[in-house]
Formats: structure tokens, C-alpha cells, sequence
């Protein structure tokens, strides 16, 4: 099995195609197989690069807590990107993986072509901050104590969740069936360790404003906690667009493909081809009646 080195652990990857690259970064409940659609259509086009985290097999589940994080992850890209002798990728990340993308785009600016961010945000609001903490140590427990395939049934009927299960019931099962087979103790120290303590997306609002990366937001509008976060990226960012789908909840590469594949492929061809620009200024007045100045 190909892999990878990161600090504290080797990372499986699989590849497909030729041309630029394209490195997907998967969510706490998925591995690189939720990317099956996008890889094979993209590989078309592009070089798709997919790896599973560390804690998700077969990349190796360390045992220490230390080793796990989001710093880890966000250099995990990197560790990828080095390993395979690529300069600079297209980064699509989903949750946490796109929180990942987010923070590769700020630590890592000059190995990043652009961001694709989905479904990014959960638990980054001050006001929710203690009960996600608290709700990502218990679920934590649950798997060392009940086992992945316990929580997976219930996990895969969260409200941002159930979408998916009513568009697509066999896909929603592929999906539940893949997180049961997830390590409990790699879940475990990833929810504990980065879910839960990771910072707020509201903390580097600084870092945000200044990022010149071409970003691509993307947010189901049933996936109630990633709404607000995606706003407030969207007014920070001077070269981020959001783009909303109906009728969606949280994983929305597997509840629309279709789409998803078709609002990436424009954006980065946008991108490719030196089209995709910062926002005009002049748009980011808040008035309740916006008026703009004659030339």
C-alpha cells in the first residue's frame, strides 16, 4: 500500500489521472472512499490525490494523544504534497478537512493553487464552543467504550445528516457502513484533540482578511451549524465566494455529486486559467439601501 511520512505517522494515499493536481482532504466521519465520486471524475482532468488522516487506517492510528491535532492536519497536506513531489495542488476539504484546507491556505500559502472549503465550520460560533467541546469528548468515550459501529448508527442520523439518507439510501449506508470500520481509538484522539480544543475560525479573522488564495465556500443550507461561520468567511475573505445549495445538509459531495463536481470544476477552471478575481470593493457595503458613487 502506498503511503506517505508525516511527523508520527504514514499516511495512505491513492491517485488517479494526470495534469495539475488536486489533493482531498476527507471529514471526521468519512475517509478518502467519500471522494470516490469527485476522484473519478475529476481524474478526467486532473491529478486527484486523496489520503486518509492519521487515525484512519490504513494510515496509522498512534497511539498518543500528542500526536493528533490540527496543526497535524493542516501539515498532513503538506507531508502529502512533499511526498509525492508536488509544488503547489488545489486543496478540496470537507469539514474537517476543510478546516484543514482553511488552515493549509494560512500556514502553507505558497504551496496552495486555491481552497475549496465545504461544510466547514461546526462548532466555531463562541456561544457553541463549551457543548461542542463537551459533545466531542463524549462521543470520544462512546467509541472506546460502545465501538465505531455503535455510533456510526447513530452519528449517520444527525439532522445535518439525515439528508443525505433521503436522496441517496444506499449511499447514505456506504457511508455509515465505511465510519463503522473507522478506528475507535483514532476517533477517539482525533475528536478529542482536534475537534474539540481546535481554535475558532472567528480567531483568525486577521488571517483570513489578508489570505489572497482563490477560495470557493460551499454550504449546504440545512447545515445549520456551518451557516453563520460561512458568512462571516465570505465577508472577511477578499477573494472567497459562497455558494449555497438547497435543500442540503452537511456532506454534500455525496448528497449532490452532480453539482458539486460541476461548481468545483468551474472554479477551478476559473482559477486555471488566471479568471478568478478578488471582490470588488465596492461590494462590500452593508447598508439596508446600498447606493454606489458615480465615477
Amino acid at each position: 500500500m502506498p503511503h506517505v511520512t508525516a511527523k508520527g505517522a504514514r499516511l495512505y494515499y491513492e491517485e488517479a489521472g494526470s495534469g495539475r493536481p488536486i489533493v482531498f482532504v476527507h471529514e471526521f466521519g468519512a475517509d478518502l472512499r467519500e471522494w470516490e465520486q469527485q476522484v473519478r471524475w475529476f481524474s478526467r482532468e486532473y491529478r486527484c490525490i486523496a489520503f486518509n488522516a492519521r487515525g484512519y487506517p490504513p494510515s496509522d492510528v498512534p497511539d498518543s494523544a500528542d500526536l493528533y491535532g490540527y496543526e497535524h492536519s493542516a501539515d498532513d497536506v503538506l507531508a502529502v504534497l512533499d511526498g509525492l513531489g508536488v509544488d503547489r495542488a488545489h486543496i478540496v476539504g470537507l469539514s474537517m478537512g476543510a478546516y484543514a484546507t482553511l488552515q493549509f491556505g494560512l500556514r502553507h500559502p505558497a504551496r496552495a493553487l486555491s481552497l475549496v472549503a465545504a461544510g466547514v465550520g461546526s462548532g466555531a460560533p463562541y456561544e457553541h464552543r463549551a457543548l461542542f467541546k463537551q459533545q466531542a469528548e463524549a462521543t470520544a468515550q462512546r467509541f472506546l467504550d460502545e465501538g465505531s459501529a455503535v455510533v456510526a448508527e447513530e452519528f449517520a442520523l444527525g439532522a445535518n445528516r439525515v439528508q443525505l439518507l433521503n436522496k441517496d439510501p444506499r449511499g447514505w449506508k456506504l457511508f455509515k457502513d465505511h465510519l463503522a470500520e473507522h478506528s475507535a481509538v483514532g476517533s477517539a484522539h482525533t475528536l478529542r484533540q482536534y475537534q474539540a480544543i481546535r481554535p475558532s475560525l472567528y480567531d483568525y479573522e486577521k488571517e483570513f482578511a489578508a489570505c489572497r488564495l482563490p477560495t470557493l465556500l460551499i454550504v449546504g443550507d440545512e447545515d445549520e451549524p456551518c451557516l453563520d461561520v460561512n458568512l462571516f468567511l465570505k465577508r472577511t475573505m477578499p477573494t472567497a465566494r459562497l455558494w449555497m445549495l438547497p435543500a442540503t445538509g452537511h456532506a454534500v459531495n455525496l448528497e449532490e455529486p452532480a453539482a458539486f463536481n460541476a461548481g468545483v470544476h468551474a472554479f477551478l477552471s476559473a482559477v486555471d486559467r488566471g479568471c478568478w478575481k478578488p471582490r470588488d470593493p465596492r461590494a462590500s457595503g452593508r447598508d439596508a439601501l446600498p447606493m454606489g458613487k458615480p465615477e
